[in-house]
């Protein structure tokens, strides 16, 4: 499944966010895309995990929502 998610994650952000999007995501494959208006977030796992990430990020002080389909 692809999860997508609007941030206000910055560049500058990444390197506090890699370790706790490693650790929390160590069997998929996920991105930034921060050239895009909404600092697009990308996951490609198996486990449903969309709620958890947003917690995980918003935790960490940034904006994070899951966009639809």
């Amino acid at each position: 499944m692809i999860f997508v998610f609007k941030t206000n994650v910055s560049p500058d952000n990444l390197e506090t966010l890699q370790p706790l999007l490693d650790k929390h995501l160590p069997n998929s494959k996920w991105s930034f895309d921060l050239d895009d208006c909404d600092n697009i977030f990308r996951i490609d796992s198996q486990l449903q995990i969309a709620e958890t990430i947003i917690k995980l990020i918003q935790d960490n002080g940034y904006r994070c929502e899951e966009l639809p389909d």
